[in-house]
């Protein structure tokens, strides 16, 4: 019997990932993306598809925990100080969403003819995000870190918080006959046991996470190391969930308290692939919970309900980071993302059940236009991606060009460029900068250098960087069309100016030449030059012999492209400092 019941414990473990590996990639490869696809193997799956599982809350609860180890590792990125800097996003951007948000989805409950008590559970549980499915698609397009991206995790921290005193509200608006199983000073020993709950996690992250690590890694256990990982994510978890509060919220705050830890990429990479096995079966869960009896019994209902409350939140969504004084594109982004009801919305409609605030129709049919809300998401999104005009960039901290006039004009500046211009910098020449990249922009002000946004090819935006009054034009992008074309436009626009030019690779190269540019250089061509040259060195050449060595190679390239250039277009220019890089087409 023990025999079988394992066997049939196995049979479910490849079932689950065995409708991972085929749903996600096929529904990756039809752009719908990884999201969509977990919760197409769940319903397909699950007991509303083909019954394989007839429980999916049983591994909805345990999935949970890969959500609780994405907030861990997007804590390791939040240090103190940078979350500190977020305060106001967190508690004055957060919390405008939400009450606005709160007050209309409740709205259209009552409108909907439900009781004000039922309809303010139904809209806040509505309110609260899906910060799995969120962060998740954030996490896929690489947003997280960006301005925008970070405005969106901050409502999201805000939300998580709020479980708590929704919960507490819940009980305060229950029946009597179900408040008296709740009375008043029990309330205030739980907010007691969870603020000392909070106290103790804190407590742990400042005076024994560190000492506790340093001490594993002097014993050089590896393995112990990923256990010790796993033991903060999930003993923060569960502290806080024995305090009340929310377990991805104590794992959230033990990333951050671990976030200035020298042992913090160690604790990443220990936790990533269980975080991403857990958090794919979170998804597999959400879609098993997807009653499809429930939704064909009471479909109209529940599709309007879907419509109406993701289209009433989207409209808040928008209207509350107009008024943050984002960007058009950054508010419908931000709508089209948060538009759906999220995880924490289970609890508290299984909360409102237990108390009688809520029957359990309405658990069902909620629970219903949650979970369809979470499975429509990537669909919006990739709607939004396909159909919306091309978002343009955040410009917060960005100046345009306008009347530029220095004596070197860099067009372009990612690492290349940023190396380049230091000869001209130690010359003391006036230099102007403009690029395409707004966040290139923001960080090169970090770091003193003033870049102005700007469009190299266009002939309007090289007037205003100086191009006009350059001596020296430096293209230094790290698109080949682009470089093309502004070049093309330079020597036709501003002739007078020596253009030094960086290309791709020497069919690149050979394209650039026929433009008769003054300098041009393969980008990789002095580090792979240098490099090759200490690998001569490390097989036992002296200096000199490594010198005659990286000579010969410098001559065969430069013989070689005098060729490929058909008679020498490049006669009479620096050809050997040009376009010497010892290697094949396509290098």
């Amino acid at each position: 019997m023990a025999v079988e019941g394992s066997a049939g414990d196995l049979v479910k473990v490849v079932t689950l990932l065995g409708a991972a590996v085929v749903a996600v990639p096929l529904f990756k490869r039809l752009g719908l993306g990884s999201v969509l696809g977990y919760l197409a193997a769940g319903l397909a799956i699950g007991p509303f598809g083909f019954g394989l599982f007839t429980d999916p809350q049983t591994i909805l609860h345990t999935a949970e925990l890969g959500v609780v180890m994405f907030l861990f590792v997007i804590g390791l990125e939040m240090r103190p100080s940078h979350l500190w800097s977020m305060r106001r996003d967190i508690f004055g951007l957060g919390s405008l969403q939400v009450v606005v948000c709160g007050i209309l989805l409740t709205g259209v409950g009552m409108a909907f003819g439900f009781p004000l008590a039922v309809s303010f559970v139904c809209a806040m549980g509505f309110v609260l995000t899906s910060t799995a499915i969120v962060m998740q698609l954030l996490g896929e397009r690489g947003d997280i870190a960006a301005p925008r991206g970070q405005k969106i995790v901050a409502v999201l921290l805000f939300e998580d918080l709020l479980i708590v005193p929704l919960l507490a509200i819940v009980a305060f608006i229950a029946p009597v006959d179900a408040a008296q199983q709740a009375v008043a000073p029990s309330r205030w020993i739980g907010v007691g046991i969870a603020a000392g709950a909070l106290a103790a996690l804190v407590a742990a992250g400042v005076w024994l996470l560190n000492p506790l690590f340093r001490i594993l890694a002097n014993s050089k256990a590896r393995e112990v190391m990923t256990a010790a990982a796993l033991l903060v994510v999930l003993g923060a978890a569960l502290l806080m969930q024995l305090g009340g509060l929310s377990m991805a919220m104590g794992a959230f705050l033990a990333g951050v308290l671990l976030s200035e830890s020298t042992f913090r990429h160690q604790l990443e990479a220990d936790v990533e692939p269980f975080r991403g096995l857990l958090l794919g079966l979170f998804f597999i869960g959400v879609g098993m919970s997807l009653d499809l009896a429930v939704v064909a019994q009471n479909w109209q209902l529940i599709v309007a309900g879907v419509v109406s409350m993701m289209v009433v939140k989207a409209l808040c969504i928008y209207g509350v980071a107009r008024l943050a004084k984002s960007s058009p594109a950054d508010a419908l982004d931000r709508a089209v993302l948060m538009a759906q009801g999220g995880e924490f919305a289970f609890v508290l409609f299984s909360a409102a059940l237990g108390a009688k605030v809520i029957s359990p129709t309405v658990n069902a049919n909620m629970t219903a236009v949650v979970v369809l809300s979470m499975a429509l998401t990537p669909l919006a999104v990739l709607a939004h991606r396909r159909f919306a005009p091309a978002s343009a960039a955040s410009m917060e901290g960005v100046e345009k060009a306008e009347g530029l006039a220095g004596n070197v004009l860099v067009i372009g500046f990612g690492r290349f460029g940023q190396i380049a211009i230091q000869g001209a910098l130690a010359r003391g020449a006036s230099i102007s900068i403009i690029d395409t990249d707004t966040q290139v922009i923001r960080d090169a002000a970090e770091f003193g250098f003033k870049v102005y946004y700007g469009d190299g090819s266009r002939a309007d935006v090289l007037h205003a960087a100086g191009a006009h009054s350059a001596r020296v034009v430096m293209v230094c992008v790290d698109d080949k069309a682009a470089t093309t074309r502004i070049v093309e436009l330079l020597k036709a626009e501003f002739p007078h100016a020596q253009l030094l030019v960086r290309s791709y690779d020497r069919e690149h190269m050979l394209e650039i030449g026929k433009l008769d540019v003054e300098f041009q250089i393969r980008e990789t061509f002095e580090s792979a030059m240098v490099f090759g040259r200490q690998g001569v060195l490390a097989l036992g050449a002296s200096d000199t012999e490594a010198d005659e060595v990286m000579g010969e190679l410098r001559r065969r390239d430069a013989e070689r492209v005098v060729l490929e250039m058909a008679g020498g277009i490049f006669a009479g220019r620096a050809l050997v400092q040009v376009n010497t890089e010892a290697h094949g087409k396509g290098t």
